[in-house]
């Protein structure tokens, strides 16, 4: 995942992501992704640090700034794509500014200890959500290929009963047949053409058997 070009926002010795970067990285309007931060902080009952732009279009925009746990939470409510857009980001800023926890202070590793913890687990079944969605897109298209084959199976059996005029030109050295007359026949004996495909024509007339003793008196070799 490419950098999203935002700089690495910090609080503190926190690195944090603002909620513009959030909006910029899954492609959602800013306000959208502000109503769903605030949606979070109500249901948990926490609060985010924030700051007020300058006026765009004659009103100040409010934009707040997520630590990385309360991040992977707000995005766990987004499609696969979206939080893995997200989790590649963190792991940018985490690559790019690594902090160590303050381990002297109890509280404070295990809370770090428990972020980490839970990232790797959103990542992941994230990953596995991933695997999957394209081992089901596999099997379906292998699934597919087996109907298409016994679907031409089939074809190839029946070929045995019918032949175009083509393939009868071929089997009896460059001799000529009037389709007319073998459509003449097929009506006469009650025994309908079927449509073989061709390359060149799309699909031709297969003419069955008994079609052609009776026309040409000839056998479908």
């Amino acid at each position: 995942m490419p950098h999203s070009g935002f700089p690495v926002a910090r609080f503190g010795n926190s690195v944090t992501m603002s909620s513009r970067e959030i909006a910029e990285l899954t492609g959602k309007r800013h306000d959208n992704v502000r109503a769903d931060i605030e949606k979070v902080a109500s249901e948990l009952s926490l609060t985010f640090q924030e700051k007020v732009e300058a006026p765009t279009g004659g009103r100040p925009s409010k934009v707040y700034f997520l630590p990385k746990r309360e991040t992977l939470i707000l995005c766990s409510g987004y499609s696969v794509e979206l939080r893995a857009r997200i989790i590649d980001r963190w792991m940018e800023l985490e690559a790019a500014q690594p902090s160590i926890p303050n381990f002297s202070d109890p509280a404070a590793a295990a809370r770090a200890w428990a972020s980490e913890y839970e990232a790797r687990q959103i990542a992941e079944r994230t990953k596995a959500e991933i695997g999957s969605r394209r081992e089901a897109t596999a099997m379906n298209t292998a699934s597919q290929a087996v109907k298409k084959a016994n679907r031409l199976e089939i074809e190839l059996d029946r070929s045995r009963d019918y032949a175009t005029v083509k393939r009868m030109s071929l089997l009896y050295h460059g001799q000529q047949f009037e389709w007319r007359m073998l459509k003449h026949v097929s009506q006469e004996l009650g025994i309908p053409p079927i449509d073989v495909f061709d390359a060149n024509y799309g699909s031709v007339k297969g003419y069955h058997a008994d079609v052609w003793r009776e026309a040409y008196a000839l056998e479908i070799q």
